[in-house]
């Protein structure tokens, strides 16, 4: 186990398998902006992963997460799946966007992939395919959740976030639609993620808010955290027991408890949600480095971290400062 300068333990591992992506959402890739993606060549490969992944394993690292861009778009997903389930973790799990979600369900759970998130953000076609840049069916993604749930990836999530004026007139909605079918969602608040998706104060709702509105409709009782980093605040239905939990970094952020280490999909080391560059670690990995090469790297990067943006963020603010941070879509949440 290692700890940075704020004494924070290293837990869980983040990997962004790719930073490209089917949808062109508001929240980080919005209209009109142009990016360049990586090159096959700059990814790591889904060995080159595994090696680090088991490398620091010893760190700590007890879950793993594959996000992207769409991590669904990486070719053959399963099998950087099936290498990871060999490894002694406790948690195997997947951030995407669902619309691939209904053709890889099952392949994924075969192969070891334990859990499963959905970013959905609207139940309105309309509305969703506004905040995504494209023509999409809501019920496409509900299908792909449904079929989650069908092959035992469990429990599935749905992550909202919640821009007051676009999608805050929803929050019951998606409550009640998502607790009759036995998914747990977790309402966010809208970060300021990467430099381009047009956040600012006055659009965020807060999960104070958000918490007041349900327990308006709903009897609800808080849940105690399952281990220290975990960042949503969890409540229970008193009726049925099923989970909704609300994640609050702008109003009350939980800088002091985090726990996660973030590989980008080119081999970059983030330390921050809102990082604004970190160390890359590809050269050392395709030196067929040894596992306590790549484990000294990491823990130098991890002792010296001391990421609390989220805490200072509104002092930024006043100065009109603000850093110049990794965009949402090469960061993967």
């Amino acid at each position: 186990m290692i700890r940075d300068t704020l004494g924070r333990e290293l837990h869980d591992l983040r990997i962004s398998v790719t930073d490209r992506c089917n949808f062109r959402c508001s929240f980080c890739m919005p209209e009109g902006e142009q990016y360049e993606f990586f090159s096959r060549e700059e990814l790591l490969s889904f060995e080159e992963i595994a090696t680090f992944v088991r490398a620091v394993i010893p760190l700590g690292i007890k879950k793993v997460r594959l996000t992207g861009g769409e991590p669904l778009l990486r070719r053959h997903l399963e099998n950087l799946v099936g290498y990871l389930s060999e490894l002694p973790l406790e948690d195997i799990s997947l951030t995407t966007n669902g619309f691939f979600l209904k053709e890889k369900a099952r392949v994924l759970k075969e192969a070891g992939l334990r859990r499963i998130t959905v970013s959905l953000h609207s139940l309105k076609d309309e509305v969703f395919s506004r905040l995504v840049g494209r023509n999409v069916k809501v019920s496409q993604i509900i299908e792909g959740i449904e079929e989650a749930l069908k092959v035992g990836l469990k429990p599935v999530k749905v992550n909202v976030c919640v821009i007051r004026g676009v999608n805050d007139g929803e929050i019951l909605d998606i409550a009640r639609f998502f607790k009759g079918m036995g998914v747990v969602v977790r309402f966010i608040e809208f970060m300021d993620v990467g430099n381009l998706n047009g956040w600012s104060l006055e659009r965020v709702y807060s999960a104070r808010e958000m918490l007041e509105l349900l327990s308006e409709h709903f009897e609800l009782e808080p849940v105690e955290k399952s281990y220290r980093g975990e960042v949503a605040q969890r409540y229970r239905y008193k009726d049925d027991g099923l989970e909704v939990g609300f994640i609050s970094s702008i109003t009350q952020p939980f800088c002091g408890d985090c726990n996660r280490l973030r590989l980008t999909a080119d081999g970059r080391l983030l330390t921050c949600l809102f990082a604004q560059d970190g160390p890359n670690i590809k050269e050392l990995i395709r030196s067929h480095a040894g596992e306590e090469d790549i484990r000294d790297f990491v823990r130098r990067v991890w002792a010296e971290r001391s990421d609390r943006y989220s805490e200072q963020r509104l002092e930024l603010i006043k100065t009109g400062i603000m850093p110049k941070k990794v965009e949402m879509f090469k960061v993967g949440g």
